[in-house]
């Protein structure tokens, strides 16, 4: 573990304590102060049925916020902007957190690419993504004027808080079960109740699905489905792209019938270094011609944050003039292609930058009613691949020393 990670853990431990305890303290005694004033609340509640009755209304607007009223009312103001001030602090955990684990997504596969933008040059997470922000931006727009003030929201928050705390428990059994090798017995002892509290409030909060908790169900539901026919639709398009011409016998033809060749090196993008890359057969279809260098490159990511720096590159001498390479990155890193390139020549790679040139694949998909997918999934599919951002720019590759080159898949 990096000193930093090991610096920075002891004052993180320290405030969640803090959190805890104060948290704790706080529901408590908002706790008490509601049993010590159930009259008062059933008068109260009684009045706004009445009135609601009254205008016709089928639901009670009914507000009541223990945390305002517990306090004195010379508290109530200075409450009221402390409370502002969290709110606006915990939006801003909210973006960056939603920026990050769509990054983690994308370096996974369970997302099409998309821009991301370096905002520092010392820390390597903080980033911004245009567009999960405009359509954060979008949903907050959305659901302010659709519900029209904080306390129609309640029934979506709650849904989604106590969806939360049981999936943050789920994962907690796999923590202790699986990443501290614990047994299973344990680890189930361990979040069994919290499992079983938190099941009570999800039961509870799921009575008002159709007051305003249907919101979050429809996102979870349409995000879910996203990753789904994206996950699916790259397995199918691979499977298409194993049926072309093996690396192997490529190179086994062109030794008895060599094309020209002309100076410098071509850096070919794959996902599998096993099957001659789409852009290499073009170029050799149209261009009969091959590059004195050749280099089939893989990225690949790990499901760690960080790949060891150990398997960063693997450089592998496939043919006297063809290297095949292997990038590996963890989901938290940035994908640097030309970065990563320049430290493979500690493993042996050698080739001048301003001479190379990176050859990639487009392919534009064409659904098709044998793909194994739905047709509205097809359209989902091709809709996400077609907004995906370019691979040029996700790796990080020079825009004028890039050559794409395309072709029509149907999936």
């Amino acid at each position: 573990m990096p000193t930093w990670a090991i610096s920075a853990a002891a004052p993180i431990r320290a405030a969640w304590v803090g959190i805890l305890l104060c948290l704790t303290l706080n529901y408590l005694g908002q706790g008490a102060f509601v049993i010590g004033n159930l009259d008062v609340l059933n008068s109260e509640y009684q009045l706004a049925r009445d009135a609601a009755r009254a205008v016709g209304a089928d639901t009670v607007q009914f507000d009541f916020s223990p945390f305002f009223e517990m306090a004195p009312d010379m508290f109530r103001l200075p409450l009221v902007i402390l409370a502002t001030a969290a709110t606006v602090i915990a939006s801003q955990a909210v973006i960056s957190g939603a920026f990050s684990l769509t990054q983690q997504a994308i370096q996974l596969g369970l997302l099409p690419r998309m821009e991301i933008r370096r905002t520092s040059e010392t820390q390597a997470g903080q980033i911004y993504m245009p567009q999960i922000n405009w359509l954060l931006l979008a949903g907050v727009l959305i659901l302010t004027l659709a519900f029209g003030s904080s306390t129609r929201l309640a029934a979506a928050y709650g849904i989604s808080i106590t969806g939360e705390m049981l999936m943050s428990t789920c994962m907690m059994f796999i923590v202790i079960w699986k990443l501290w090798k614990r047994p299973m017995i344990l680890a189930a002892a361990v979040v069994t109740p919290f499992v079983i509290i938190e099941s009570i409030f999800l039961a509870s909060n799921l009575q008002r699905v159709w007051s305003g908790g249907f919101v979050p169900l429809l996102l979870a539901g349409g995000l879910i489905l996203t990753m789904w026919t994206w996950v699916r639709g790259t397995r199918l398009l691979a499977e298409t792209t194993r049926r072309d011409e093996p690396l192997a016998k490529l190179f086994e033809t062109l030794s008895h019938h060599p094309p020209h060749r002309v100076r410098g090196a071509a850096i070919f993008l794959t996902g599998d270094p096993d099957i001659a890359p789409a852009a290499l057969m073009h170029n050799l279809k149209h261009n009969q011609v091959l590059h004195e260098q050749i280099i089939i490159l893989t990225v690949k990511t790990v499901n760690a944050p960080r790949a060891p720096e150990i398997e960063r590159v693997k450089v592998e001498d496939y043919m006297p003039d063809v290297k095949r390479v292997t990038l590996t990155f963890g989901f938290m890193e940035t994908p640097n292609v030309v970065k990563a390139l320049t430290e493979a020549r500690k493993h042996g790679l050698k080739f001048d930058i301003m001479k190379t040139s990176f050859f990639l694949s487009r392919r534009t998909i064409v659904p098709s009613e044998k793909s194994g997918m739905p047709l509205w999934q097809d359209h989902l599919f091709i809709f996400l691949a077609r907004n995906a951002t370019n691979a040029t720019d996700f790796f990080h590759i020079p825009s004028g020393r890039a050559v794409e080159l395309g072709n029509q898949v149907m999936v």
